[in-house]
C-alpha cells in the first residue's frame, strides 16, 4: 500500500502550477443551445462551452501525463457571460493554478475575439486509468 502511495506521489510530481493550453472551436449548428437542448437560441450552448473548457484542461496536462494515468473532472464552476453565434471561433485557455496531491485546479477563460464569453474553475483528479475504469464498470 505504501509503495502504491509513493508511485502516485511521484506521478503527481510531474504537474506544476503554471501549465497552460489553448483549444479552439468554430461554432456550428451542433454546438448551439438549440441542438444541445440547453435552450432555444442558435448560439454556443453552455454545455459545449464547458466541454471546450474541459478539453483545454486535458490538453494542459497531456504532454506530462504518465502513460497509465488520466484525469477525471470532479468539480466545475463556469460563468457563461456572453452569446457566441454560429461561425465565430471560441478560444478556451486553461492554466493549472493549484496542485494538491492528485487534485488539479485550473482557471479557464473562453473568449470570442476580445470578448470574454465564459470563465471559471475546473477541478480534475489524477487517477490510474485501468483501476478507474474497472471500478466504474464493476470489474474491480
Amino acid at each position: 500500500m505504501e509503495q502504491q502511495r509513493d508511485r502516485s506521489r511521484q506521478r503527481t510530481d510531474v504537474f506544476t502550477a503554471g501549465l497552460t493550453a489553448r483549444v479552439e472551436l468554430t461554432v456550428t449548428v451542433a454546438d448551439t443551445a438549440q441542438a444541445l437542448g440547453s435552450g432555444d437560441v442558435p448560439v454556443l450552448g453552455t454545455p459545449r462551452a464547458l466541454a471546450l473548457a474541459e478539453a483545454a484542461t486535458v490538453a494542459a496536462t497531456a504532454t506530462r501525463m504518465p502513460p497509465d494515468m488520466t484525469t477525471v473532472g470532479t468539480r466545475v464552476e463556469l460563468e457563461h457571460r456572453a452569446p457566441t453565434p454560429i461561425g465565430r471561433t471560441v478560444v478556451a485557455a486553461a492554466r493549472l493554478s493549484q496542485v494538491d496531491g492528485r487534485r488539479l485546479v485550473f482557471d479557464v477563460l473562453l473568449t470570442d475575439g476580445e470578448t470574454t464569453i465564459a470563465e471559471g474553475v475546473v477541478e480534475r483528479l489524477l487517477v490510474d486509468r485501468q483501476r478507474f475504469v474497472a471500478r466504474a464498470t464493476g470489474v474491480a
